[in-house]
């Protein structure tokens, strides 16, 4: 280890010193199945280097491509996971464990490499995102939360692009905290929306924690506590007059627009602006061609027109081919969940051992062993052409997608910001394949795995195959 990675060692131990429980960062948060292999691995003497990787086996019915997620949390989780003093005493009081175990999980720290897809890239299934090489009891016990944040993320990162997809131009909030599935996915579900092309979310905490814009408006029971419309409107107005924009649908729709019409010189005498106007209910490119007459009528034309409200990829699509005058939407339900989709086939499988490749050959669940690359080709506009599944080491045509992030559980490089991240997601979605853009999945992307690859699997069964043969046989 170098001068530079010590210095960098000791400050990630320095943090977790002396730590209590975070459930984010914890060893704990984990399968127990995980803690047992760890134990059984470290007692056996099976500690020499191993390799997993990180991939989707099958892209979902109507999913023609996915968005890689997550990369920036699994790192800062290999720099942190930690046991915390409260945690190492429960484990030593659940009688699980043996004393050298429970030694060696109080000076756990990642110490191993990492390779994957840059976040933001567009990937395939078949394809590693992430190939982690440690000591194997390491690399084991790290399976499960690595799976729990690359799957998310993607998950909601791979939805949130098809709808940047579905409606170009238009400005795409992330309303999805209250339907997501725990805290924590709300706020990686925001995360997850930026990157893949949102302009910003209603979850507060991802602003400080992210740098995430947020934004909001008003709640039906703002309006429905006044009696009066119209003195909900302008005290919402002149508390928020840097953000103005006003719910219209709690009673009749045209009838509040017609409101902020006339409130909206009154407010302008004291150099309030009415930013906007939100609709959420009904059918939304009806109410907002009405809205958008009375508003331009009152000379109104700069005040947008947002709407939420049980949003999905096909219901932007047909909105935007209606030509709608609506200006962005608030996603919840459908992008914090992935409604329709809300789950990846997804695994983090032992590809090598102490220098042996490995492979699952599991009905439907057969992999390819050995340390990969993935290599994208592109036609000469520039879009995605195909891509190769190689061995690491293996010659062939197109770009690299797997890059060194990690070595000796140390970054190579400091940590690309989250507008980074956005960017080269944007850049990615541009070069999509035409049909892939338009959310087709017909014909599926060409994904090839290589010759050399099919070798490397002949071997590794003729290995299996000779370790399990009866004598003489």
């Amino acid at each position: 280890m170098s001068q530079e990675q010590a210095g960098a060692r000791a400050e990630v131990d320095g943090r977790a010193a002396g730590r209590t429980t975070d459930p984010a960062r914890s060893l704990l948060l984990t399968d127990l199945y995980e803690l047992n292999m760890y134990q059984a691995y470290c007692e056996g003497g099976m500690t020499a280097p191993a390799v997993f990787e990180f991939f989707v086996r099958r892209l979902p019915p109507g999913r023609g491509f996915l968005l890689a997620c997550g990369l920036e949390t699994v790192l800062r989780f290999l720099e942190e996971a930690a046991l915390g003093a409260d945690e190492l005493a429960w484990l030593d009081s659940s009688g699980r464990f043996s004393a050298a175990t429970l030694g060696r999980l109080r000076a756990f720290r990642f110490t191993g490499d990492v390779e994957a897809m840059a976040e933001g890239t567009i990937c395939f299934a078949g394809e590693p995102l992430l190939r982690l090489t440690a000591p194997l009891p390491e690399a084991q016990l790290l399976e499960t939360r690595i799976i729990n944040l690359l799957h998310y993320q993607t998950l909601v990162a791979s939805k949130a692009a098809r709808m940047v997809l579905a409606a170009p131009g238009k400005v795409l909030l992330d309303f999805g905290l209250r339907r997501a599935h725990g805290a924590e996915a709300g706020l990686l579900a925001a995360r997850a929306a930026y990157v893949a092309g949102f302009a910003g979310t209603a979850t507060t905490l991802a602003e400080p924690l992210f740098g995430i814009p947020i934004t909001g408006t008003m709640a039906h029971s703002f309006v429905q506590a006044h009696l009066d419309e119209t003195l909900a409107f302008e005290r919402f107005a002149r508390t928020r007059p840097d953000q103005v924009v006003l719910l219209l649908d709690t009673y009749d729709t045209e009838a509040a627009a017609r409101k902020v019409a006339a409130l909206a010189p009154r407010l302008a005498t004291d150099g309030i602006t009415v930013k906007g106007v939100r609709l959420d209910s009904g059918d939304l490119a009806c109410h907002a061609r009405a809205v958008r007459a009375i508003l331009d009528e009152a000379g109104l034309a700069t005040v947008r027109i947002f709407a939420s409200g049980g949003l999905d990829e096909e219901r932007l699509r047909r909105l935007t081919a209606e030509g709608a005058p609506i200006d962005g939407y608030g996603i919840g339900t459908s992008l914090a969940t992935s409604s329709d989709c809300p789950a990846l086939d997804c695994a983090y499988k032992l590809q090598e051992y102490a220098g042996r490749p490995t492979r699952k050959r599991s009905e439907g669940k057969a992999t390819w062993p050995g340390r990969k690359q993935v290599l994208r080709r592109y036609d000469a506009a520039g879009r995605m052409a195909g891509d190769l599944v190689a061995r690491e080491d293996e010659a062939g045509p197109g770009e690299p997608l797997l890059r060194p992030v990690m070595r000796a559980g140390i970054r190579v490089a400091p940590a690309p910001t989250l507008a980074e991240i956005r960017a080269h997601a944007r850049a990615q979605l541009a070069r999509l394949p035409a049909h892939l853009a338009a959310l087709g999945d017909d014909p599926p992307y060409p994904v090839e795995v290589s010759p050399g690859l099919r070798a490397l699997a002949e071997e590794a069964d003729r290995a299996v195959a000779a370790a399990v043969a009866p004598p003489g046989g």
